[in-house]
């Protein structure tokens, strides 16, 4: 299975082609260009350079979150607008999975964080297999001081991936938690980690289609809980 993997989910961007769990090519930027600007041409020149088009690729696959809601966004449509002419199938691909796929084969308790601000990241916690990923909690937003009392709970030495790698190494050292960081070149988020979840998620038939394809942010943007409170603050008036 030929897959075209996109990823643009924080200040990374990435493109790659995969063939099955084989990486066929990858491009990959973090030089705090606009996705808009870098992710479209990246694709194109990836193919080029390859010597693929995109009619001979089965599946498009996108990093849909959580993460940058206007980086999600771009992913997303990008996706959709390269799965739509051909009919093609498409892989809303957990970014937090995604990123600890490139560690699964330490053996290791892995801590996938993104930096959401508010004192909160977006997290999911996995155990790497060797050969793939056991799911430990479902992907969410939680509050720095409650995820370091729960891996103190754990008792479990955790590996550090994704942009909040290193808040979340300074926050838990200070508090005497066994965590390190995953190595640089493995740190973020990267199309290859989304193809890799993308061949999990064709195995287990759980594919979309290019209409059906959404960013999952997990929690309101700004604009909508500053007019939530508005709404509520009006209530109680």
């Amino acid at each position: 299975m030929k897959i075209l993997a996109l990823e643009s989910s924080a200040a990374a961007c990435s493109a790659a082609l995969c063939e099955d769990e084989r990486l066929v090519a990858q491009s990959f930027q973090n030089n705090g260009l606009t996705h808009s600007r870098t992710l479209m041409p990246m694709v194109e020149a990836l193919l080029a350079n390859c010597g693929e088009a995109l009619t001979n690729v089965d599946l498009i696959a996108v990093a849909a979150g959580p993460g940058s809601f206007t980086g999600l966004r771009i992913g997303v449509s990008t996706a959709k607008g390269l799965a739509w002419p051909g009919d093609k199938p498409c892989a809303a691909c957990s970014t937090l999975e995604s990123m600890a796929w490139g560690l699964a084969h330490t053996g290791g308790a892995l801590c996938a964080v993104m930096d959401a601000r508010r004192s909160q990241v977006y997290n999911a916690l996995f155990r790497g297999t060797g050969a793939g990923l056991e799911r430990l909690c479902p992907d969410r937003a939680v509050g720095l001081e409650e995820l370091g009392e729960e891996l103190k709970k754990s008792g479990k030495p955790q590996i550090l991936v994704g942009d909040g790698a290193h808040l979340c190494y300074t926050t838990f050292r200070a508090q005497g938690l066994d965590v390190c960081l995953a190595p640089p070149h493995l740190l973020f988020q990267s199309a290859w980690g989304v193809a890799r979840c993308a061949l999990e998620l064709a195995r287990r038939g759980e594919l979309t289609s290019a209409a059906k394809l959404a960013p999952v942010y997990h929690r309101l943007s700004q604009a909508e809980r500053e007019r939530l409170a508005k709404l509520n603050a009006n209530t109680k008036e």
